[in-house]
């Protein structure tokens, strides 16, 4: 299928749709330069994974994730939403989106303007600390303050628990409440939008396996084939700011 009937493919199903699921993985940010994970050269290669027991029980293992993750909000913070952003913000405006489910922690769909409530972040947000006893959020700047300023790894005012960016680590329980609502939300959906996962990671990825198969059509747009593209009504293998670019229009 050559670009253009690709094209008008997906407009139709955007147009057709009324309760659109838009699920997204870290290929919409990587068009606004955030570095990702899996690729060749991915941030995965550059770090070793921090286990959450780890992060628990050793306080050097904390301060090095303390370090990674005041490295990785500097990215962040560097990045701007990009078309692909905008383009979900614009079915938010056309009161088709349903949902927002993503598997990024980079904050970039608040930035770009998806109501809170519209968004579930399966994998957390690095952009700020909770902590882990009373559940307590604090800045990341606070916590660089009280690392810098204690020589220790940051604890809460409140309660004394463990600070830690809201981020889920390997071996840390996905957020359950998070989970049940977003597989609520797909069996609801008449459209899952699948924008940049290589749907390789579970359970987030049996999400758009359990949409279309409760009837709603899915389409998948990412560079690199996925696991589901077999399943789907409809893949585009580009970017996705071309891709969505028309739905801006």
């Amino acid at each position: 299928m050559d670009f253009n009937s690709g094209q008008q493919i997906l407009l139709q199903a955007l147009e057709d749709a009324a309760r659109i699921i838009v699920f997204t993985g870290a290929g919409i940010s990587t068009e606004s330069g955030v570095p990702d994970y899996r690729s060749p050269g991915g941030l995965w290669q550059t770090f070793e994974p921090i286990l959450y027991e780890d992060f628990l029980c050793d306080e050097e293992v904390r301060r090095e994730d303390w370090r990674r993750r005041f490295i990785l909000n500097e990215e962040f913070s560097k990045a701007e939403p990009n078309q692909g952003h905008l383009a979900i913000v614009k079915l938010q405006e056309q009161g088709k989106l349903l949902r927002l489910i993503t598997q990024n922690v980079d904050g970039l769909h608040q930035r770009s303007g998806v109501e809170e409530n519209k968004i579930i972040e399966l994998h957390g947000n690095c952009t700020y600390a909770t902590c882990l006893n009373c559940a307590k959020d604090y800045s990341l700047a606070t916590c660089q303050q009280k690392i810098a300023s204690t020589d220790q790894s940051p604890v809460c005012d409140h309660c004394e628990g463990l600070l830690k960016a809201a981020v889920i680590n390997f071996g840390q329980a996905m957020p359950l409440e998070a989970m049940v609502q977003a597989e609520e939300d797909v069996k609801a959906c008449d459209l899952c939008l699948v924008l940049g996962s290589s749907l390789q990671v579970y359970p987030a990825a049996a999400l758009p396996q359990i949409a279309k198969r409760t009837g709603a059509k899915l389409i998948i747009i990412n560079h690199e084939p996925t696991p589901l593209d077999d399943m789907a009504d409809l893949v585009l293998h580009e970017a996705l700011g071309k891709s969505l670019q028309t739905l801006l229009g």
